[in-house]
């Protein structure tokens, strides 16, 4: 039965490019996929858009395409990405603009958008899982995007894209478009489009599943984590895969490290909604059968619900944060005393938060008090951060932490200061037709 391999490049935007380019010489890959989308940050890439038509697509997309892009032309791999983001076509003209840097003339570059529904939420004002409407929000909504599947990914490599860009894409969809592309699985295959998603779900976040965020020294160890190995499917004409990596990279694939990520971000295993159907993980097997290679099966599907997820962008508010340390004997005291004095100031200069949080990192910030063991910790570092309606109130708080210096106890140091917008997410659901796919071709 014919197979195909899959590597994973990328599981966030910041993520390392070293482990994809060692897939691409490495890996005797068919595909590499991009997987770079967060909730927030399409809306940010939508500011960034307003501000700059041509900007609004990933920061590292040039950094990443120059890496890959001659590896894979030489060794005939696809590459599929969502670091379009908010602004598709500009990442293929600048994708195009760099092949031919790099000599790569013929090289086809598809943008696929249509996943940006913000105009015809706006006419249809749509109710928010917040309780809020989109007329609500006003002025201060930044974006919508709809969470598009995978019909537009193979369509592009129909029509014979070396490289695939596109917006908002659910993440599974950045895999099971070549799939449905390769072996010409029908849109209405739901066993074999819910197995189809299982492997995109596995492969989505490149390194959790080869041992990165699994790792826990002494519990779940990992060899070479600082060398960490991307991830590789094999993926076979019925949608069985075996989940790999390159030989001699670090990280590892075991049966633990897949079936975590299998249930990473799911609610019902049984109902995993995605654009391209309802996916069926209750019965999904894993199984080991060597050394890095484990085998998953048991993928279904129903009928998809002809709903898309969209996230909303909006401006929510504004917060302000500064921080300092304090160390040596008395240093949690010393710290406590930090935090009396900048929350008596706030309310003497009458700066006004719907929400202040102030913390002593390593005494309390995570777990609150009483959970210290043993003896007072002998650094710390105050924080405090509050939420605010406008930057100038926002500004102020850093800068009473900053007074913490001459106007506050003994041997602070380190202080540090930040005021910055607030760009929330809401979600809502929108009728499949509102997100209109369109391809376009460009020719490097």
């Amino acid at each position: 039965m014919r197979s195909i391999r899959i590597g994973a490049g990328a599981g966030y935007s910041g993520d390392r490019i070293e482990p994809a380019v060692e897939l691409a010489e490495k890996g005797g890959l068919n595909y590499l996929v991009f997987e770079c989308l967060a909730e927030r940050t399409i809306a940010l890439a939508q500011q960034a858009r307003m501000k700059d038509p041509s900007a609004g697509y990933d920061p590292l997309l040039a950094a990443r395409m120059q890496a890959v892009l001659p590896i894979c032309r030489a060794n005939n791999i696809r590459v599929v990405t969502n670091m379009g983001a908010a602004n598709p076509i500009a990442a293929a003209e600048a994708t195009r603009a760099l092949a031919r840097q790099l000599g790569l003339t013929g090289l086809k570059i598809a943008a696929v958008t249509g996943d940006d529904v913000l105009d015809q939420l706006k006419t249809a004002d749509v109710a928010l899982d917040t309780g809020d409407t989109i007329h609500g929000l006003g002025n201060r909504i930044v974006s919508a995007n709809a969470y598009v599947g995978a019909r537009g990914i193979a369509e592009a490599l129909a029509s014979g894209a070396d490289v695939v860009i596109t917006g908002r894409a659910a993440d599974p969809a950045l895999f099971l478009g070549p799939l449905i592309h390769e072996f010409d699985w029908a849109m209405d295959d739901w066993d074999r489009l819910g197995q189809g998603t299982v492997v995109g779900h596995l492969l989505e976040c490149a390194g959790q599943i080869t041992g990165g965020y699994f790792a826990d020294p002494g519990l779940k160890d990992v060899p070479d984590l600082a060398r960490l190995g991307f991830p590789i499917g094999e993926v076979r004409e019925d949608g069985e895969l075996i989940v790999t990596k390159v030989s001699g990279s670090g990280g590892c694939v075991t049966p633990a490290t897949v079936k975590e990520q299998l249930l990473y971000e799911i609610h019902d295993p049984a109902q995993y909604f995605q654009p391209d159907v309802v996916a069926d993980f209750s019965d999904v097997t894993v199984e080991e059968i060597g050394p890095d290679r484990v085998r998953v099966r048991g993928g279904r599907g129903k009928p998809k619900t002809g709903l898309l997820k969209t996230s909303v962008g909006y401006l929510d508010s504004y917060i302000g944060e500064g921080q300092i340390s304090y160390a040596g004997p008395g240093a949690v005291a010393r710290g406590r005393l930090a935090l009396e004095v900048v929350k008596e100031r706030l309310a003497l200069t009458g700066v006004a938060t719907s929400e202040l949080r102030c913390d002593l990192i390593g005494a309390n910030a995570l777990h609150g008090e009483g959970r210290a063991e043993g003896h007072a910790p002998y650094e710390v570092r105050l924080r405090v951060a509050g939420r605010t309606e406008t930057m100038a109130e926002a500004i102020r708080i850093g800068n009473e932490v900053e007074t913490l210096y001459t106007n506050g106890p003994a041997g602070g140091g380190g202080a540090w200061k930040s005021a910055r917008e607030v760009i929330a997410v809401a979600s809502c659901l929108v009728p499949e037709r509102a997100a209109e796919l369109c391809m376009s071709m460009l020719v490097a």
